[in-house]
């Protein structure tokens, strides 16, 4: 059942229930304004009274259950994008020692060396990149956002339209899906 049916479905029983309320107070006698006493009841009257009370306590229940279920998915969801942060935050250092490695091996003559590494430091990348790691891509000269960059010092700006701008990037930064889990480090112009 879908969630516009379940919510027509409560209203159309909250309707039923007001629509009952409304017959039993005009069961009153004409011209007093007592309600009689419950005792004067009629069998049936006291049952539609008692079903219109557990029609309600069920709708409460239900709500409090549909509530119960939404908080406990989303929580379940948060706890494996939690989990998955953990894992791959503590794997972007690696990412930094595959970079240097990298720009330390290509000066080396061996160059059989050097594609193997590359070939690790391609499959780690995928592999991140598949479960939802992205770089966030910083050039130098882009404009210093401070929600997005994590600036390390300013220094004078080397021409005029830098200042204010990015002279360098210390360290990339990494999105998991739309969060944030490490800022770009970058040096500022001013």
């Amino acid at each position: 059942m879908s969630k516009k049916n379940k919510a027509q479905e409560l209203e159309d029983i909250i309707s039923e229930e007001q629509l009952q309320q409304e017959a039993a107070d005009k069961r009153e006698e004409p011209g007093s304004t007592e309600v009689r006493p419950k005792e004067e009841l009629s069998a049936e009257e006291r049952h539609e009274a008692e079903l219109a009370k557990e029609k309600d306590k069920f709708l409460r229940l239900f709500a409090e259950f549909e509530n119960y279920k939404k908080r406990t998915s989303r929580e379940r969801m948060e706890l494996f994008k939690t989990a998955g942060q953990e894992v791959i935050g503590s794997l972007l250092p690696v990412l930094d020692d595959f970079e240097r490695a990298l720009k330390e091996i290509f000066k080396s003559p061996d160059k059989e060396l050097f594609k193997g590494v590359e070939l690790i430091d391609i499959k780690l990348r995928e592999t991140l990149k598949s479960k939802g790691l992205n770089e966030i891509e910083v050039k130098v000269g882009d404009s210093f956002d401070p929600d997005l960059h994590d600036a390390i010092t300013q220094v004078p700006a080397p021409e005029e339209n830098l200042k204010g701008k990015i002279i360098d990037v210390v360290e990339k930064g990494f999105r998991l899906g739309e969060k944030v889990i490490r800022h770009p480090k970058v040096v500022v112009g001013n």
